[in-house]
């Protein structure tokens, strides 16, 4: 698959890849990282970039032949104001039963996530969660509260989210399931 990929270097460690709503690939990479080490990383990751390219065309499609509305400001400040109420209310609950202490929570509406847990343990979610069933933005707010103990997505970190959800695969399955329909609209 022809693809054109964006690359921008920075004071970073890591190298990773982005597959925008446009379904554009941007490569972050650090700023000395020889481009021949960072098309190795391209085609190594070449499989799972092509994937979610798809993945992100099909997104476009379902948004472009969707009969519903977008979502007004005013349905935004709606969510974010109900999400506001709702989540640091799970937060402190989850918290307190996970034995994990937090930062700032912050609510707005985000377009590709839908929570984020910063090293500084602060942590965001996205106003869109109060379109999904409660159990589901449980679920959200115990992964983010998870990488406060695991910063990554190890078997470590979901041995975590388990201990606190056990049927957690089943709401994690539901958020890929239905997250076209809920944030692209």
């Amino acid at each position: 698959m022809k693809r054109d990929i964006e690359l921008i270097r920075s004071a970073r460690k890591t190298l990773s890849i982005e597959i925008t709503p446009d379904a554009r690939v941007i490569v972050r990479a650090p700023k000395r990282l020889p481009v021949s080490e960072i098309n190795r990383f391209l085609g190594e990751k070449s499989d799972w970039i092509d994937r979610h390219i798809i993945k992100m065309k099909e997104r476009q499609e379902e948004a472009e032949n969707s009969s519903a509305q977008p979502l007004s400001p005013q349905d935004i400040k709606l969510l974010t104001t109900r999400a506001r109420r709702i989540i640091p209310a799970r937060v402190r609950f989850f918290a307190r039963q996970m034995g994990v202490t937090y930062g700032n929570i912050t609510i707005r509406m985000q377009k590709t996530r839908w929570g984020s847990c910063s090293s500084k343990g602060n942590l965001s979610f996205n106003c869109l969660l109060m379109r999904t069933p409660d159990e589901i933005t449980d679920y959200v707010v115990v992964h983010e509260l998870c990488h406060l103990k695991e910063m990554n997505h190890s078997p470590r970190f979901w041995a975590e989210v388990e201990k606190v959800l056990p049927d957690y695969k089943d709401r994690r399955k539901w958020l890929k399931d239905h997250q076209n329909e809920i944030m692209m609209k």
